[in-house]
């Protein structure tokens, strides 16, 4: 099981760094081409309405599904930190990003969505907005089409692309449990459209419209020091969680990802997959030590 802790410890990097337009380690964001004018679509939302799929879910990579358990033990803290921090400002939309490919920010995501929702039925919507290579289809075992990439190019409407589980239980080791009644919005057939899709700024409309009708919402989205995508969605977000991978993600690189989101609200780093989390000295950390000190981390 991944190891997560100090969810919140933004003292290990300060935003203010070393990083200047000169500096040899800044990299420009990548250009983005002009917004593309879309009509706006304005329809009614009626949540009951929203079409079922029979989803199969990964429960390997989905602990927050079980009962109890490490990983579940782990999120619940992560989502109470999320309570905790939105009863100091406004919070509703959260972009989970990360620097580079494979540290764990779909892994996260899927799994704070989900235990969000088991948090006294919550209304909680999972976006996965990374266009290029979408990964929560597969782990929620969901159609991946249409979804946003649809939406953003203006050949669906909203009510086409949302999605729930047909099934309200699922057997964990042999035992029914409650399937949370989370709403999905696949990716979609981006393809090599992803970025100037995503620039249109009809993703900052659809979470406009969406937002009365959900308690949380989660975004996932492509690395960032991959490509730009990440900066746009952020504008429709509220805040930005970033994830880094133990003993595989460079600090400057965890830097370089902070630092493109000086204009956002930066809630902190989820360190994925640790092997030894310390219990004291600030840090928030969750469950048991793994029997052979090894981790069990999920790429995102």
């Amino acid at each position: 099981m991944s190891r997560i802790y100090d969810a919140l410890q933004r003292a290990n990097l300060e935003r203010g760094s070393s990083f200047e337009p000169n500096s040899p380690d800044f990299i420009e964001p990548f250009a983005v081409p002009g917004d593309a004018e879309q009509p706006s679509l304005q329809e009614e939302i009626l949540l009951d309405q929203i079409i079922r799929h029979p989803w199969n879910p990964s429960l390997n990579a989905l602990p927050t599904l079980g009962e109890r358990g490490d990983g579940i033990e782990q999120f619940r803290g992560l989502r109470t930190q999320m309570y905790q921090l939105r009863d100091q400002a406004p919070l509703k939309t959260i972009l989970v990003c990360s620097g580079l490919p494979a540290e764990g920010k779909s892994f996260v995501a899927s799994n704070l969505a989900i235990s969000l929702a088991r948090s006294n039925n919550s209304a909680v919507l999972l976006i996965d907005g990374d266009l290029r290579k979408p990964k929560l289809h597969k782990l929620l075992g969901a159609p991946w089409q249409p979804g946003l990439t649809e939406y953003l190019s203006g050949s669906a409407q909203t009510k086409e692309i949302l999605q729930r589980n047909q099934h309200s239980r699922i057997y964990v080791d042999g035992l029914p449990q409650q399937m949370p009644d989370l709403t999905f919005i696949s990716s979609g057939d981006g393809g090599d459209h992803a970025s100037e899709l995503v620039a249109n700024h009809r993703i900052e409309e659809l979470t406009t419209t969406l937002a009365p009708h959900f308690d949380w919402i989660i975004i996932d989205s492509p690395p960032i020091l991959a490509v730009a995508d990440a900066i746009d969605l952020a504008r429709a977000a509220d805040a930005v969680l970033l994830v880094a991978r133990a003993a595989k993600t460079p600090f400057n690189v965890a830097q370089r990802a902070q630092a493109y989101f000086a204009n956002s609200r930066i809630l902190g780093f989820v360190l994925n997959a640790v092997k030894e989390a310390p219990r004291s000295g600030g840090y928030y950390y969750y469950g048991k030590k793994d029997g052979g000190g090894g981790s069990h981390g999920r790429k995102g």
